[in-house]
């Protein structure tokens, strides 16, 4: 099958998924209005086999230890999977599924699976990993761009959450282990929701945007002009050695983020 674009629509909200692009969505729009951040690195990427920053690119399988490369020294940051080409699997007017085969540098072969699937006021992605052999430890999760501001004279971007706690941030930018009571931001940080990812964006007068997610992780980052990023995660920031969920070959890794929007 390809990797072209593929545009879904419904109602006045149209998608544009990019297979050939490490399988991120380009585009959201939303009557005519983009919500995320445009450019070839930006919309919105999947994060697998791992979130966020990998010490060292080093992480440990019982006692192998693996060596991811440094894309963001001296860290491994984001996975592998935003740098590869996904296919096409199948696609109507409101639904696409792309696939990506795990291969080098990840050590073990396997396969990721997206689903995009879209309403009139929602967009759901579902992402899964299986293990094609040995089973592996992975994460997975959803990193978009959200424009900080829509246009026009429009505010600002506010972010709305309530977390149980904030992992608390080393120098390294990694979880120190400690678990704090949050902190106004601006942040590059990991919260806990152990009732599941809920953080609700709001551009004043224009939309209202809600990122849910049964996982009970969420990295928060807005430290950039043009964007904030809500990033829900199936584990912290260097997770593969502080809280490795297992893949095997009866037991795929799956996750799935909503994103809902109404008018104001």
């Amino acid at each position: 099958m390809s990797n072209e674009p593929i545009t879904l629509t419904a109602g006045d909200a149209e998608v544009t998924v990019l297979p050939g692009n490490g399988g991120r969505v380009g585009s959201l729009r939303v009557g005519g209005v983009e919500l995320l951040r445009q450019g070839e690195r930006f919309g919105s990427f999947p994060m697998v086999p791992w979130c966020g920053r990998t010490r060292e690119g080093r992480f440990r399988d019982g006692a192998t230890v693996h060596q991811l490369p440094l894309n963001s020294p001296p860290h491994a940051i984001h996975g592998t999977a935003r740098d590869g080409a996904w296919r096409t699997a199948r696609t109507s007017g409101t639904e696409a599924v792309i696939t990506h085969d795990l291969t080098d540098p990840w050590p073990w072969p396997g396969r990721v699976t997206q689903v995009f699937a879209l309403t009139e006021d929602a967009l759901t992605l579902t992402m899964a990993v299986e293990a094609h052999g040995d089973s592996f430890p992975a994460q997975l999760g959803w990193h978009p761009w959200f424009n900080r501001s829509l246009g026009g004279d429009g505010k600002d971007v506010t972010i709305a959450f309530t977390a149980a706690w904030q992992e608390e941030r080393g120098e390294d930018h990694l979880p120190t282990g400690n678990r704090i009571d949050p902190r106004p931001g601006p942040w590059d940080d990991c919260f806990g929701m152990p009732g599941g990812v809920d953080v609700t964006l709001t551009w004043p007068g224009r939309l209202q945007l809600k990122v849910t997610s049964r996982e009970e992780w969420v990295v928060i980052y807005d430290e950039q002009e043009a964007a904030v990023c809500v990033e829900p995660q199936t584990g912290p920031p260097n997770g593969l050695n502080t809280l490795p969920r297992l893949v095997t070959p009866i037991e795929p890794l799956e996750a799935s983020t909503t994103w809902s929007w109404q008018r104001l």
